[in-house]
């Protein structure tokens, strides 16, 4: 490893509290405070997806993740979208096609369908997250400024160097470079831009590295040691890694997921707004095939249409109606406990950057 890269590796590693700069991806519905504590073990930062938790499941996945690990993780929010524009006749049409699909979506009402986001926020501090993150846009300046007076970092997932200008501009201390490559949600902060919002991560590296103050964190599609030395001698200060630990133990997910990644390869995933109305990569089934070209409701009221149809597929092992979400590097991914995997990557990684 070059002295230059030792040196921004290791300043980030300090600054964050790790030992080693890979960190697993807050998964929504996908870490658990186990994998957390797992990688944290292995000396990387765990992670929470917290878009769906309420503030008292909030507090509880931190102490858990504190009380099983070594006090270091992130936990991350989705910045509010826009409330959508409602369209009963769209969203009647949509819940119709679904019903085609298996399960019978539930009548819509005013909602809200999305937790509060400030009681959320308030939650994070309340459980004294050493680091926390967001995608889809930025913090509140009240909030950065308070969480940074507490001694909390603060990490923003940017698909753009404009998204990640706007991100330091706004007090953030590391951004994600997320690469079209990337399992899960596509983290642009218009969510009507994403699919113009195509760069790969090999691409967005160099560039962000170039452009910005605080480091970068590069993400999509790393799976292996190679990947990660790559990233690190384009620029990036760490890595961060979701489908790599989709069928690690810790990380609980469901058996016929994890079966369909052990098969899957690059082409087999899409990006789809077909389950969350958000564009997000997962594997292609039926439910990313009837929404190819019939466009789906707007995020939040989507994903609230879809929950029986996924309920119901999980339920019967039904792959074909599952939401699948995997990165283009799903073709490398293995079954191996998380620390394990953690600790053989940065292995691998380090031997190549010698």
């Amino acid at each position: 490893m070059t002295s230059a890269i030792h040196a921004r590796v290791q300043a980030f590693c300090t600054r964050f509290g790790i030992r080693i700069p890979i960190l697993q991806a807050p998964m929504a519905g996908a870490s658990p405070p186990a994998l957390a504590a797992a990688v944290g073990a292995a000396g990387g930062l765990g992670a929470c997806g917290a878009l769906l938790l309420g503030p008292d499941a909030i507090r509880d996945w931190a102490r858990q993740a504190r009380a099983a690990g070594n006090g270091a993780f992130q936990i991350n929010l989705w910045a509010p979208d826009p409330a959508p524009v409602r369209d009963t006749a769209h969203e009647a049409a949509v819940a119709a096609r679904l019903a085609a699909l298996g399960a019978a979506p539930p009548t819509l009402s005013d909602g809200p369908y999305t937790q509060d986001f400030a009681a959320q926020c308030q939650a994070l501090l309340d459980a004294g997250a050493p680091v926390v993150s967001t995608i889809m846009g930025l913090f509140d300046p009240a909030f950065v400024t308070e969480l940074h007076q507490r001694g909390g970092l603060w990490i923003c997932n940017a698909t753009t160097l404009d998204e990640a200008r706007a991100a330091e501009a706004a007090g953030a201390d590391a951004i994600v470079a997320q690469g079209i490559e990337a399992g899960g949600h596509r983290g642009s902060f218009d969510p009507l831009a994403a699919e113009a919002q195509q760069a790969s991560l090999f691409v967005q590296i160099p560039r962000f590295a170039d452009a910005l103050r605080v480091p970068v964190i590069a993400s999509g599609g790393i799976m292996d040691g190679r990947g990660i030395a790559a990233a690190l001698m384009l620029g990036a200060s760490a890595v961060q890694l979701g489908t790599a630990y989709l069928r690690s133990p810790e990380a609980g997910t469901h058996p016929a997921w994890a079966a369909a990644l052990a098969t899957a390869q690059a082409e087999d995933t899409v990006q789809t707004r077909g389950f969350s109305g958000r564009l997000a990569r997962g594997i292609r089934n039926r439910v990313t095939d009837a929404f190819a070209t019939d466009p789906p409701a707007p995020y939040p009221l989507q994903r609230v249409l879809t929950g029986p149809l996924r309920e119901a597929a999980a339920r019967a092992n039904d792959a074909s109606a599952m939401q699948l979400w995997a990165g283009q590097g799903v073709g490398m991914s293995v079954a191996e406990p998380a620390a394990a995997l953690t600790t053989r990557l940065w292995d691998d990684a380090q031997a190549l950057l010698r």
